[in-house]
């Protein structure tokens, strides 16, 4: 039994739940999300709470149970608190700017890189600090992982896009070694 399935989900006040077949809306003081939910899951609100359960245990039911359970709770944290991911670019000429729904990345190629901003995500620079938020958890993560992929932080001096906080294994380089003779 999935110990995550079983909790049941608070709905905090602000934020509306409809069940319409096996369609999902959550809205709230952030905005609107609305997930598909398998047939084999089944969804409910009893006293505020959103109960996920199942008609007939087999191995793949158990496993999706504990996954709706898990995205539907993201979703109401997602509309009322929102995510965040903030990435870091690190390297001497390593720039990024935002123009209009395009963010461009100066990263040490010939041209500049130029990604496509969702309508539903926000991205800001400060000076090397890229901030990516929005209300769903997927996308935040997904944006934030093309922009990483652009330029992954090289081993020996660190150069390139990482997330904020993160600790890259360093290689020592190689030694000169002295003439004797």
């Amino acid at each position: 039994m999935s110990r995550i399935g079983k909790k049941p989900i608070p709905i905090p006040e602000g934020v509306e739940v409809k069940i319409e077949g096996n369609t999902l809306r959550i809205k709230g003081p952030k905005g609107e999300l609305q997930r598909e939910i398998r047939p084999e899951i089944k969804a409910e609100i009893k006293d505020k709470m959103i109960i996920v359960s199942f008609e007939k245990e087999t191995k793949k039911t158990k496993a999706l149970w504990g996954l709706t359970r898990s995205l539907l709770f993201n979703m109401i944290e997602g509309v009322t608190s929102g995510f965040e991911k903030k990435l870091e670019i690190q390297g001497i000429g390593f720039r990024a700017i935002v123009e209009g729904d395009e963010l461009i990345l100066h990263v040490g190629y010939t041209h500049p890189v130029k990604l496509k901003i969702s309508p539903d995500l926000k991205i800001s620079v400060d000076k090397n600090i890229i901030t990516v938020s929005g209300v769903n958890k997927e996308k935040v993560s997904q944006m934030a992982a093309v922009i990483k992929r652009v330029k992954p932080p090289e081993p020996y001096k660190g150069k390139g896009i990482k997330y904020f906080g993160e600790q890259i294994r360093r290689k020592v380089g190689k030694k000169v070694v002295g003439a004797t003779g």
